[in-house]
């Protein structure tokens, strides 16, 4: 069978989620497997050059996953003609900038969300991309969650009717650090270097929203920093003043109303780390990162409040499983490979810089929530 190779220059993989979910579980993935099915019949066989500032890093991360190329010098990777698309997954304050030398030097990009800290930057990254050429993608990750896509199958259905509200919940307790080592990077509680879990989570809220149950047309949102002390890797206590919880109300088109609540400060009592609970008038489901029950009009129960005795009624009975029905591969393998035969084959794509922006729009927007305790419109961006 013929192989075509696409050389990747992969920036920022040494953090947790460039390194798992983008090199090892998706790129590398796919090039274990013999590559990707193209529709000509021969296979697409990613090449990646690892870049990082720190050598011994980069080079240990490649000699482990059998990446025979890896450099500290960004400039001579974006220089090489025979690697056409460049990755980023480091820090946001940096990206813009990375990606408008990439794109200069006339790469296709893929990036990680947010693509900015602020809109006006977002938006002009967006437009640059779209001047210059070259074909653009933002990780919109948990659009092919298994839970989400069997949630997204209930309401293309019209299994809901009319959908009234979401509820969703994500977060769990992040240690802070001094007498259990902290799960998450120290950054994401420092605002002077792009923390908090407003532009972290909203730029996800806003994608989820749109593309599962209707598109998002206005905001309000109370942000928090509950925990003001923390430590860092090495051991070193710090001032955490970027946001570490975020209770936001959206309003959706059709007048659907949406509230999620996000923390990095809550211990878990529900079915995953993120649920998703969306009431319509002929059904409601509850959907997580894997699993999505449903309860139609039919079989929802007919309680009778009675603070007098203890409750009869199991509320769990009454919920089907959606079944699978396919086999779900990982989200963000499945969002490489669509991203590829758009690059190879102008496969369609929907999931452009311009969505990016539309991300950090409702994040810009639930902090002018949160600093003017009041609601926010969100109007049609121009890119």
């Amino acid at each position: 069978m013929r192989q075509q190779r696409i050389g990747i220059v992969m920036h920022g993989v040494t953090g947790r989620m460039g390194m798992n979910q983008h090199l090892i579980r998706s790129v590398l993935a796919i090039r274990d497997q013999g590559g990707l099915a193209l529709a000509d019949g021969s296979r697409l066989v990613p090449d990646p050059i690892l870049v990082g500032r720190n050598a011994d890093k980069i080079e240990a991360l490649a000699t482990a996953h059998g990446v025979e190329r890896w450099t500290t010098d960004l400039d001579a990777a974006l220089a090489n003609p025979d690697d056409t698309l460049f990755f980023d997954a480091a820090s946001t304050q940096l990206r813009p900038a990375l990606l408008r030398k990439a794109i200069d030097a006339g790469k296709h990009i893929y990036c990680e969300k947010p693509v900015s800290e602020g809109l006006e930057e977002a938006v002009a990254i967006a437009r640059y991309a779209r001047e210059k050429g070259v074909k653009n993608g933002i990780v919109h990750d948990k659009l092919d969650l298994p839970g989400l896509r069997k949630l997204k199958r209930l309401r293309d259905s019209g299994f809901f009717g009319r959908i009234l509200s979401v509820r969703g919940e994500f977060g769990y307790w992040v240690f802070e650090g001094d007498w259990m080592p902290a799960q998450r990077p120290s950054w994401n509680y420092r605002a002077d270097e792009g923390g908090g879990i407003i532009s972290d989570m909203l730029c996800h809220w806003r994608y989820v929203l749109d593309n599962v149950v209707a598109p998002v047309k206005s905001v309000s949102c109370l942000g928090a920093v509950h925990i003001p002390t923390r430590w860092d890797e090495a051991g070193a206590e710090y001032s955490a003043d970027a946001d570490d919880a975020a209770y936001a109300t959206f309003l959706l088109e059709g007048d659907v109303v949406a509230h999620i609540n996000s923390s990095w400060c809550t211990r878990v009592r529900r079915d995953d780390l993120v649920t998703f609970h969306v009431d319509g008038t002929h059904g409601s489901a509850v959907a997580g990162l894997h699993s999505c029950r449903s309860q139609a009009r039919v079989n929802t129960p007919k309680p009778v409040w009675n603070p007098d005795v203890p409750q009869a009624l199991d509320f769990y009975e009454g919920w089907e499983e959606v079944p699978d029905n396919q086999v779900f591969d990982n989200g963000f393998k499945v969002q490489w490979e669509q991203f590829l035969r758009h690059v190879v084959e102008d496969a369609p794509w929907n999931y452009t810089l311009a969505e990016g922006a539309k991300g950090v729009q409702l994040a810009e927007a639930g902090y002018q929530s949160w600093r003017e305790r009041r609601w926010i419109d969100l109007p049609e961006l121009e890119i």
